[in-house]
């Protein structure tokens, strides 16, 4: 019925035109499956949730210049003044930006002695006062927040409070309550500090960094000349408020510098478009090797058209109905799909073990080499089967006029 042995025989006479489409079929679902999964990575990279609302929270630096300023009061009175202004839901000082590519991190320890120390992930570090929280947004599942007299205003080494994302407590403390526990910054006894919160979700700055959920703010209003600050407004009034916040600060002291006011959406969208990018390449990529793939095989089915117009015309005379002379092309156009595609898969799977050990890439699933396949066959034989009807459609008079 599907004529497999008169096809393949027929593909085995010539073997060029097949061999060169098979090849081409072979590294399309390579490739394509490859691609697929990095597409589909670096789409899932793209959409994790930072915990933060984005859209209302914006970052801008201040720079004092003026040798007469006392930093740590400066930063107290500067993060009053922000607050006050209309349209302003909350502000802190913070050591860094989420998502913004840049910022503070460490690794810290818990125990009760260096014998039975336990190291915990690297996290990101917020320096902040008890607004932080309310600030970015983010929401506490434990604990409680600072309560403002216990925020310092200094340096790193006054943090003695933290809160934690549930991603980091996860890892430093498994199946234990987080709330209670004391955790060093180096050695055990060395600065402690108690976990008193826990956040549901918090992103650090470094969107590559395989840390990236694991966060810890501490109680600590940073002083320097040089000091960022983190604003949650509402939207309608941050375009506002770019030009309000530096006429205040600069009424209040004028020998400053003020800068910055990008959002944490702006700055999701910056240090996320390489993987934007990427996945955009890749797509156009894919999209290229299948309509290649599909015109190659449509090109060739018109080929054996032309060239078997008479065999056709011999077959239909002889009783052949349209729907075989359909078929045929169509059952030759799955040998070469299905042989092609148990090669590709093949090696397929030999370059996502390749991509894996050299880019630290995920293992591939083996759905994306079958779904390559599978969409390879649905598109091939959209791109057969309309020549194959023209084929189907010689009349075996005209076909066979001149034998």
């Amino acid at each position: 019925m599907f004529q497999v042995k008169p096809i393949l025989s027929m593909l085995m006479r010539n073997k060029s035109g097949p061999l060169l489409l098979l090849v081409q079929i072979i590294l399309s679902v390579a490739i394509v499956a490859n691609a697929s999964f990095i597409i589909k990575e670096r789409v899932g990279l793209i959409a994790r949730e930072s915990g933060i609302v984005e859209s209302e929270v914006f970052d801008l630096t201040i720079y004092n210049f003026d040798e007469s300023i006392v930093a740590n009061e400066q930063n107290l009175i500067d993060v009053e003044i922000i607050r006050n202004l209309d349209g302003v839901k909350a502000a802190t000082s913070t050591s860094m930006t989420p998502l913004s590519g840049g910022g503070w991190s460490s690794n810290f320890s818990h125990g009760s002695s260096e014998e039975d120390r336990k190291d915990a992930p690297n996290a990101a570090i917020y320096y902040g006062d008890e607004q932080m929280i309310s600030t970015l947004g983010v929401k506490l599942i434990e604990g409680r927040n600072f309560y403002p007299d216990e925020v310092s205003s200094g340096g790193p080494e006054l943090a003695s409070l933290a809160i934690v994302s549930a991603d980091f407590a996860k890892d430093a403390f498994g199946d234990e309550p987080a709330i209670g526990q004391v955790m060093y910054r180096g050695n055990i006894g060395e600065q402690p500090m108690k976990i008193i919160g826990v956040v549901e979700r918090l992103q650090g700055a470094w969107v590559n960094n395989s840390n990236l959920n694991r966060s810890v703010i501490l109680n600590v209003e940073l002083g320097s000349s040089f000091t960022r600050f983190l604003v949650r407004a509402d939207e309608s009034a941050i375009a506002d408020l770019k030009e309000a916040i530096p006429a205040a600060l600069h009424k209040e002291h004028p020998n400053r510098v003020v800068r910055g006011f990008t959002t944490i959406k702006e700055h999701r969208i910056s240090s996320y478009r390489d993987h934007e990018l990427m996945a955009t390449v890749l797509s156009l990529m894919v999209v290229l090797l299948l309509l290649i793939t599909s015109l190659g095989l449509a090109g060739m089915v018109m080929f054996n058209i032309e060239r078997r117009t008479k065999q056709i015309g011999t077959r239909r005379a002889l009783g052949a109905k349209k729907r075989d002379i359909i078929s045929f092309f169509l059952v030759e156009n799955y040998l070469l799909c299905l042989a092609g595609g148990v090669l590709g898969g093949l090696i397929a799977v030999q370059l996502g073990q390749q991509l894996m050990t050299l880019y630290s890439l995920p293992k591939l699933e083996l759905i994306y080499p079958i779904a390559t396949v599978a969409g390879l066959l649905v598109l091939t034989t959209i791109a057969v089967i309309f020549p194959a009807q023209k084929a189907a459609k010689i009349s075996p008079a005209t076909a066979t006029r001149s034998v």
